[in-house]
């Protein structure tokens, strides 16, 4: 007889307190976002954009949200794989939606399993990716 070892999953609640820690970092670089939060199945568990935002950051987010759960890896880690030569660079036109290979896009992890991911957008890609990571941590 095998046992397994449930983990539990990207709740809302987690959601939210991605979503918080992200805005957080970002209005503290005075910086305006949007944010979007996946569940492991990349179903969408929160999303928020400022007022002052550009329409286009919310695709943005999304994507980059989409491509870290995809590929279980910072999107910021990926630019180099897509490029001419790179492992991934094929893989745009492979898959069903749209791939964004700019950093802000960081996979979340629960005991060592990828359970979602979060995407943000609206910085430069730099501050994209540091506002993520502080929400993944803020969530640890």
């Amino acid at each position: 007889m095998s046992t397994t070892t449930a983990v539990a999953p990207l709740t809302t609640r987690d959601a939210d307190t991605l979503v918080a820690a992200a805005h957080r970092a970002a209005e503290a670089a005075g910086v305006t976002i949007s944010v979007t939060v996946l569940d492991a199945g990349g179903h969408l568990l929160a999303f928020r954009r400022d007022d002052r935002a550009v329409l286009i950051s919310g695709e943005t987010s999304t994507r980059k949200a989409y491509t870290a759960l995809q590929l279980n890896a910072p999107t910021a880690d990926l630019v180099d794989a897509v490029q001419p030569g790179g492992l991934f660079h094929t893989l745009p036109t492979a898959l069903d939606r749209p791939l964004l290979f700019i950093a802000g896009g960081v996979p979340v992890h629960r005991d060592g399993r990828l359970i979602g991911a979060i995407g943000v957008g609206g910085g430069a890609p730099e501050q994209d990716h540091g506002f993520a990571s502080a929400a993944v941590e803020a969530l640890a």
